[in-house]
């Protein structure tokens, strides 16, 4: 019987592995989406969405493994994986583009354009940051943003899209000077998806190159899923704009690299219920590419990976019982509530407890829902005299965001009574998920390093 097996699992191997090449290519990057993030809102949509199938990446006939070090360290950061994923080449923890030894390394987008091939890059953060800009730029530091934005312009995408650009930051002078650059470039600029559409109306079959950013972006990303924006750009809008002008510039065969930032940042702040709902997000941007998949089955491949995971995150804690169906009385993510706490705090001239905990009962459904218990309250209410009335209590300090030692408090008790787990606020060097369906699928098997999933993609695609 297990001879049996064997064998049926190689000639399925080998009947994946023969077909014809990739003519149309999704690759999607789930920033500091760990093995843990998945299982965690895979339960979710087990337990509490009542799904009759488990997420869709983890419906992929290929599902598999990569390790993500850099060549400085054990545990990378996202510009050292990024460019593994997009080059193949392993280098040091900051770097955009380039080998240890500081020697520009092209991403694939290069190859697949000398091919023929349309390419786009889109990301729900910056799309100067570090996984989006190590698809067309080189640099020793990520944070070169005078360096890194403007190299666009001549890379040769035919799509770029982000929640906004870490050139802003540098002065309206610096990023009004970079637009009109990728203007003279050929871009077509659109700030929000009703303006892409706009571009679209007036200009019928449009082939021109896009690039797409919010009209408002906040904080340098799309906004948090779980914070319910009016008008926020999403991950599957992002995705459906790619994959549009791809098919208008070339309907033959394109490449494009879609990345769930927000994934990321959520968990940077140890946000349980904020990672749940943007890995759901991004599975929306999944399904754009997966519907596509459908109508051309035998000329798609879609490869769902991760540069990194962030936080150490898991399903399931000291003590007990818990409730991963507390993600839903969660109204707002760690990152918008310790803004409100702290705007309430120095505009309220006598702020109290019965205030902030109507608050609590409404943003995160302490006690009425989450059954906090007396000495989590206490804890509670010491911290709020700490933090809002003695100012004694100390901030915590993330990669994007400050939080008073309040926010910290409530939201470590609502991952506690969730039953997830943290290690850390910064990146941990767990293996992360690869997922594959489609054409050539099947190379994308067994333990993989990070710098095999670019070059795997080019020979799925015969390139």
């Amino acid at each position: 019987m297990k001879k049996l097996m064997l064998s049926c699992l190689a000639a399925v191997a080998t009947m994946t592995m023969t077909a014809d090449d990739a003519k149309y290519v999704f690759y999607f990057i789930g920033d500091g989406m760990g093995l843990g993030h998945v299982n965690a809102t895979e339960a979710y949509n087990r337990d509490v969405l009542h799904g009759d199938q488990p997420i869709l990446m983890m419906t992929f006939p290929v599902a598999s493994q990569a390790r993500s070090y850099s060549a400085s360290s054990p545990i990378t950061d996202s510009a050292a994986a990024g460019t593994a994923l997009a080059t193949g080449f392993k280098t040091k923890n900051s770097m955009i583009g380039m080998d240890p030894d500081s020697v520009a390394v092209n991403s694939i987008a290069v190859d697949f354009m000398n091919a023929g091939y349309a390419v786009g890059v889109g990301t729900t953060v910056q799309a100067d940051d570090a996984t989006p800009a190590a698809w067309y730029a080189h640099a020793e530091n990520r944070g070169m943003k005078e360096t890194i934005a403007p190299q666009a312009a001549e890379s040769g995408l035919s799509f770029l899209a982000g929640g906004g650009f870490k050139l802003q930051g540098a002065g309206e002078v610096a990023f009004t000077e970079f637009l009109n650059t990728m203007r003279k470039g050929g871009y077509e600029i659109a700030e929000g998806y009703a303006a892409f559409n706009e571009l679209k109306r007036k200009g019928g079959k449009q082939s021109h190159k896009v690039l797409l950013y919010p009209e408002n972006p906040s904080g340098g990303q799309v906004g948090y899923t779980i914070d319910s924006i009016p008008g926020a750009l999403t991950c599957a809008q992002i995705t459906e704009a790619c994959l549009q002008t791809l098919e208008n510039v070339n309907p033959d065969k394109f490449l494009m690299m879609i990345e769930g930032g927000n994934i990321d940042w959520a968990a940077h702040a140890n946000d349980g219920g904020g990672v749940i709902k943007e890995i759901l997000n991004f599975q929306d941007a999944i399904n754009v590419a997966y519907q596509f998949y459908l109508r051309h089955p035998s000329e798609t491949l879609i490869v769902v990976t991760a540069d990194h995971d962030t936080g150490g995150m898991a399903y399931g804690r000291n003590g007990g019982p818990y409730n991963i169906a507390y993600a839903d009385a969660q109204k707002i993510s760690k990152d918008a509530f310790a803004d409100w706490t702290r705007n309430w705090g120095k505009n309220t001239s006598n702020p109290t407890w019965e205030e902030m905990e109507n608050t609590l009962k409404e943003k995160l459904g302490f006690w009425t829902t989450v059954p906090v218990t007396e000495r989590e309250t206490k804890e509670l209410k010491d911290l709020f005299d700490e933090t809002f009335i003695s100012k004694k209590a100390e901030d915590e300090k993330t990669l994007y965001h400050t939080f008073n030692a309040f926010t910290a408090k409530a939201f470590s008790i609502l991952n506690y009574h969730m039953g997830i787990g943290w290690t850390t606020t910064y990146h941990a060097g767990n293996f992360v998920p690869v997922y594959a369906v489609g054409a050539n699928a099947g190379y994308f098997t067994g333990s993989l390093d990070n710098t095999d999933i670019p070059k795997l993609i080019k020979r799925a695609a015969g390139i």
